[in-house]
């Protein structure tokens, strides 16, 4: 196959790289867009802040679930009806969290809502490796993530001006709105990109034999691990910060999307630099370089935090590296996961992001229940999860990327 950095040529009236990092972005917006609202929330329906806290634990819950089918339903009935149903979904369920009266139905309403996002997210991914050559998935990811940051940069803001201004209703009113733009975009404008659609990919022993061919190929969990261990230590901070800036430093709830923002702004950086090492140096060592990255900042965060200094300056610039590191981390993780795939991309991406959800449950469930006024249960969740992602890179002496 030719390497391109362009979509193919069946695709080229498409605006394909623009509809996959709308499709990234939805995840973000959905948890960052609310995240000043959090203790709010707690206030508003007078319930523990454990109990908010399940406004994301399930929405997680949802979308790492809803991967394990949304992959091989795309497979089978092809991209563009699965993302259609999808928005359709997330479009409804953003209706009922803005209307939800008591707690739990904006809890189960969360959950429904992951499922729609979960569906614009992996066949966002899936259309990465329908339309772009293999060699060139990594920096076609990047170049989206690039776009991807102005989400979780410019969310935070938008959402402490709504909860201020408006209350928590306005950012899922925001999100709603969101939705409806993209369905109309996809409906518009988004071609099928699945040319080896596969009958069997959901039947049992069809699914089950893609889910022994990927989850038994060592080439996805040299890429998932690293990745999903990435995305828990930035899953860490997204959970965590507003309630440590906030309730423990004091920061003002206005203030509070900047702080975020600029954390957030780590991860733009990286991806930029990502896109430049790759064919410089290749994915490897871009990898090696992120994790790395990911393993100071933990070392750091967790240092700094056990000399006495309390300030959020520190927590932004934990963030800061955190989400820079991930920056390289995530473009080469998600694409070396489903690059091996051609047949069963979407199930590879489902898998891969299944997992992603599993650690990052695992990690909001240790943020939630570890909080005690200070911020060392975050620097050391945080320093865990550095080494983790080091190590799980160090431990793979060269990974490689089948391209036939």
């Amino acid at each position: 196959m030719t390497s391109k950095t362009a979509p193919l040529a069946q695709y080229a009236h498409a605006p394909l790289l623009v509809l996959i990092a709308l499709c990234l972005m939805l995840q973000p917006l959905s948890t960052d867009l609310y995240l000043a609202s959090l203790p709010g929330l707690a206030l508003s329906f007078n319930v523990a802040p454990s109990v908010v806290q399940l406004t994301l634990s399930l929405f997680v819950i949802g979308f790492g679930a809803a991967q394990l089918i949304i992959g091989p339903l795309s497979d089978r009935f092809g991209r563009r009806p699965i993302l259609l149903g999808g928005l359709g979904v997330y479009l409804s369920a953003s209706a009922l969290c803005a209307l939800a009266p008591a707690i739990n139905v904006l809890i189960a309403a969360r959950f429904v809502q992951a499922i729609g996002c979960c569906t614009a997210v992996i066949v966002a991914r899936a259309i990465v490796r329908d339309a772009y050559a293999p060699e060139d998935s990594a920096k076609v990811i990047a170049r989206a993530a690039s776009w991807l940051s102005l989400a979780p940069i410019f969310g935070p803001i938008l959402g402490s001006y709504l909860q201020v201004g408006l209350g928590w209703r306005a950012a899922f009113v925001a999100l709603g709105l969101i939705s409806a733009a993209l369905l109309t975009l996809v409906l518009l404008r988004l071609p099928e990109t699945n040319a080896h659609k596969n009958p069997q990919a959901t039947e049992w022993h069809g699914l089950l034999a893609n889910y022994r061919l990927v989850l038994g190929a060592r080439e996805f969990w040299a890429y998932a691990l690293p990745g999903a261990f990435s995305y828990g230590a930035i899953f860490c901070f997204i959970s965590g910060s507003s309630v440590v800036l906030i309730r423990v430093l004091h920061v003002p709830t206005a203030w509070f999307g900047y702080c975020f923002a600029i954390g957030v702004s780590g991860y733009t950086l990286g991806t930029l630099v990502c896109r430049r090492l790759i064919p410089l140096i290749g994915t490897t060592r871009t990898l090696q370089i992120g994790a790395s990255i990911s393993l100071a900042s933990g070392l750091l965060f967790l240092g700094a935090v056990t000399l006495g200094i309390a300030h959020w300056s520190l927590v932004v610039a934990a963030m800061f590296l955190t989400m820079g590191a991930h920056g390289f981390n995530f473009p080469v993780s998600q694409s070396g996961a489903v690059t091996p795939f051609p047949k069963q991309a979407g199930t590879a991406a489902g898998l891969a992001g299944a997992f992603y959800m599993a650690v990052a449950f695992i990690v909001g469930t240790i943020v939630g229940a570890t909080h005690n006024g200070s911020l060392f249960p975050l620097a050391l969740i945080s320093c865990t999860l550095g080494i983790l992602i080091f190590g799980s890179v160090r431990g793979v002496p060269s990974i490689s990327v089948r391209t036939t």
